[in-house]
C-alpha cells in the first residue's frame, strides 16, 4: 500500500469513528459535519469527497460499528447459553445507550430506519445460530414461536427493561434472560 493510500485508509478510519462517537451521543439533527471532519482532522470537503451525504456517512458509520460489533458477538459458542448471554450483555452495556438512541429515531430518519432494520434481521440469524439447540426438533410454526422467544429474551429492549428500568444488577439480569430462554 501506497503512503497515499495509507492516508487515505486512516483519514477515513478516523472520520468513520468521529461520526459514529457523534451519531451515537447525539440526535441526528444536531450532530454536524464540520465537526466530524474537525475531529477526524480533516477538512468537511475531504469529508464529503469521502461520503458524500450526512446520510451516506450515518450508514458507514453504522457498518464501521456494526461489523466490529458483529465480530464480538459472533464469538458466542452455540448452545453455551450463559456464556453467549454474558457476550452479548458485554455488548449492550458498551453500546446499548447508542442503539437506543438510533431506535428514538428510526421513525422519523429513513436513513436511521434502513440500520435499524438490518440490525433486527443480523440479531435474528445471530440468535437461530447461536441458541440452535433450543430450536432442535421443532418445525414451522413451533420453531418460529420459539425463535420469536429467544429474540425478545435476548433483545436490546430487553436488557433496557432488565438493566435501566428495573435497575437489575447485571447478573440478576443475566439470570432472568437464561431463565426466559429455558421455558
Amino acid at each position: 500500500m501506497t503512503a497515499r493510500a495509507q492516508a487515505a485508509a486512516a483519514t477515513r478510519e478516523r472520520l468513520l469513528a468521529a461520526a459514529w462517537q457523534h451519531f451515537a451521543t447525539r440526535s441526528y439533527e444536531d450532530v454536524r459535519l464540520r465537526e466530524i471532519a474537525a475531529d477526524a482532522a480533516c477538512t468537511v470537503q475531504t469529508l464529503h469527497a469521502s461520503f458524500g451525504s450526512k446520510d451516506e456517512l450515518l450508514s458507514a458509520a453504522y457498518v464501521w460499528w456494526g461489523l466490529r460489533g458483529a465480530v464480538e458477538r459472533d464469538k458466542a459458542p452455540v448452545g453455551k447459553t450463559k456464556a453467549a448471554i454474558a457476550l452479548l450483555f458485554d455488548h449492550y452495556e458498551t453500546d446499548g445507550t447508542a442503539v437506543l438512541r438510533m431506535l428514538s429515531q428510526e421513525e422519523r430518519i429513513p436513513a436511521i430506519r434502513r440500520m435499524t432494520e438490518a440490525g433486527r434481521m443480523y440479531h435474528r440469524a445471530w440468535a437461530a445460530r447461536t441458541f440452535e439447540p433450543l430450536l432442535d426438533g421443532l418445525r414451522g410454526r413451533a420453531r418460529e414461536r420459539r425463535l420469536a422467544g429467544i429474540v425478545v429474551a435476548t433483545d436490546l429492549l430487553t436488557w433496557k427493561l432488565l438493566r435501566l428500568d428495573m435497575h437489575l444488577d447485571r447478573r440478576d439480569a443475566e439470570r432472568v434472560v437464561e431463565d426466559m430462554l429455558r421455558t
